[in-house]
């Protein structure tokens, strides 16, 4: 005969049992959320990255969470809803890198994880924060490749090095722009341009009126004998400006080359028929928005940390012979 007291402890035990399970089961059916917050989601670029970082999302069973942050007050604010939205960690392109220390400790007072895009964070002495895992792209290495893309081009139409010069825009402050710029100049000299036909020409700011007066200053420096002119940059808009420029000191658009770098911002300039702006290295945007989410939602889940330097250095030159369709290939085409 049964005791009493002993089934009632066994259906309790079972009861208590199944309430685990239940709640264990509904644990491991809510996804990971992890957020991507861009510094400006109007851009095609970041545009591109939050489609491909959804696509990541969807392959590997996560919910993206999508913030702009446009300034610092809105940036710490984000990683507060983050927090309280149940996200374990986010990939960030910062609005400004000297906040890096900021979001850093945002980040751990909310035990979020976190990793830097495209922009890589410095601290208060203006050093990369080399412990914070960042993807971005090979700044020298991307330059080299636009150095010696306008060295070809010079080749192809035959231009000569004793009459042709280099304004390089430049903006030092910036150590991804000094880079670029660097890289740039040592596949220019690589290549055969003397050294001194190349022009530095420091800029202001870095848009397309700051390049427009840097280079206006550097033109008056050229010799007469100046016939042909490669306009250089650390991105697209420090290109254009230059390019701008050459045209109203008289140049011609065939003895201008000028190459950019981005892709996203030479868009409108590649669709005229003709233009000193030849062309501009495109990286890999998708690719950026792809593998950093996919390295968060493995940091979060197993642990495994993403390295603290993922260099990005695969780009391609996008002109007007073929932008269209290189730009339709990862969805930046509109």
């Amino acid at each position: 005969m049964f005791r009493v007291p002993g089934v009632r402890s066994l259906l309790r035990a079972a009861l208590a049992a199944g309430a685990v399970s239940l709640s264990l089961s509904a644990f491991a059916a809510d996804p990971v959320k992890i957020g991507f917050l861009v510094k400006q989601p109007e851009e095609p670029w970041f545009q591109t990255e939050w489609a491909f970082a959804e696509k990541a999302a969807k392959d590997k069973g996560f919910t993206l969470l999508k913030i702009a942050v446009p300034d610092g007050e809105k940036t710490l604010a984000a990683i507060d809803s983050l927090a309280a939205n149940g996200a374990k960690g986010f990939v960030i392109c910062p609005p400004d890198v000297s906040l890096g220390p900021a979001i850093v400790a945002k980040a751990k007072l909310n035990d979020l994880k976190v990793m830097a895009v495209d922009d890589r964070f410095v601290d208060a002495k203006g050093k990369f924060m080399e412990d914070v895992p960042y993807l971005g792209m090979a700044a020298f290495e991307v330059g080299q490749q636009q150095g010696a893309a306008m060295a070809a081009e010079a080749e192809k139409r035959g231009w000569k090095w004793d009459d042709t010069y280099a304004v390089i825009n430049t903006y030092n402050e910036l150590d991804t722009g000094k880079k670029r710029t660097d890289g740039s100049v040592e596949a220019l000299k690589k290549a055969g341009l003397p050294a001194d036909h190349i022009i530095f020409a420091p800029q202001k700011t870095l848009d397309v009126p700051g390049s427009m007066d840097s280079t206006t200053s550097a033109l008056v420096k050229l010799p007469s004998g100046a016939k042909h002119l490669i306009i250089g940059g650390m991105n697209d808009n420090t290109v254009l400006g230059g390019v701008r420029a050459t045209e109203s000191a008289g140049f011609k658009a065939e003895q201008v080359i000028g190459i950019g770098i981005n892709g996203t911002d030479a868009i409108g300039e590649l669709k005229k028929p003709n233009s000193g702006f030849f062309g501009s290295m495109l990286p890999s945007p998708h690719e950026e928005g792809y593998q950093t989410a996919s390295m968060m939602y493995e940091w979060v889940t197993t642990g495994k940390e993403p390295p603290k330097y993922t260099a990005m250095d695969k780009v391609t030159l996008i002109t007007r012979a073929n932008f269209q369709q290189e730009l339709e290939k990862i969805g930046l085409w509109k």
